[in-house]
């Protein structure tokens, strides 16, 4: 990890974002001590749940053990089997043996969703996140993850497009909350145009975050770009400076954010 850009980046969120909260990181490695791993059944089940100890500033570093979910472990990479019947779990259920959850209409449009889902496999042991300001120097992250309520996220989706003239800069794809905010950005990462990823729509992971909060999460390449022309773009205009009074203020009153 660039330890100058490191502190750029925190110098120019707080200029423009002032208030918000920093990103996590994500990354893959095979080394051992990069961050605490924790038990079977310590964390929530629920992967997004966990990740609310790294964004208190909790590093952690992840397993196929230390996932309990068997999405998270699927969309983290470490596993590539999905629970039995899932095609009934994800739409209309089993009467009298499984409920459903209803997010596709039918069975058979699930399969379908899942014959054209990207394949992805971790490509090492652990799977390790920090949030932005506990980043290390032998740190080497992937993808940064930003927890946002709408202005930040306004702000992030246009500084992600402010360099491209193909208006599909930032994806919004439907997928388990963990899909969203690793899967596909660490795919997008190995993309000659890598884009933003909007995510936590999953009415599932819901309950893990406060109400007015979504995720973007955006590969490093991208984002450094993004740093890089935030001087020129339209956060230093007086647009922004309204949008960015309304951040402080909601910030300032919802520690809970």
């Amino acid at each position: 990890m660039d330890m100058a850009f490191k502190d750029a980046f925190i110098r120019l969120w707080q200029e423009h974002f002032d208030g918000a909260e920093l990103p996590l990181c994500f990354y893959y490695t095979d080394e051992e001590g990069r961050a605490e791993r924790p038990g079977a059944g310590t964390l929530p089940r629920c992967l997004i749940g966990a990740l609310s100890e790294v964004r208190n500033g909790r590093p952690l570093c992840f397993d196929a053990e230390a996932i309990g979910c068997p999405g998270g472990r699927r969309y983290a990479g470490f596993s590539g089997q999905l629970m039995p019947d899932f095609e009934h779990f994800l739409s209309c259920g089993i009467p009298g043996r499984m409920q459903g959850e209803r997010y596709k209409k039918t069975p058979e449009l699930v399969r379908e969703v899942m014959r054209l889902a990207p394949a992805f496999k971790a490509p090492s042991r652990f799977l390790v996140f920090k949030r932005w300001d506990r980043l290390e120097p032998r740190d080497e992250p992937a993808v940064a993850v930003f927890f946002a309520v709408p202005d930040v996220l306004a702000g992030l989706f246009t500084l992600a497009n402010f360099d491209e003239a193909e208006p599909n800069g930032v994806l919004a794809p439907f997928g388990a909350g963990c899909s969203t905010i690793i899967q596909y950005p660490f795919l997008e990462a190995r993309s000659s145009r890598p884009r933003g990823v909007i995510g936590l729509f999953d009415v599932s992971a819901r309950p893990f975050v406060p109400p007015g909060v979504l995720t973007f999460s955006v590969p490093w390449a991208k984002l450094a770009i993004m740093a890089d022309n935030a001087g020129e773009s339209f956060l230093i205009t007086p647009s922004w400076r309204k949008v960015q009074t309304r951040i402080h203020r909601l910030m300032s009153n919802s520690p809970e954010m």
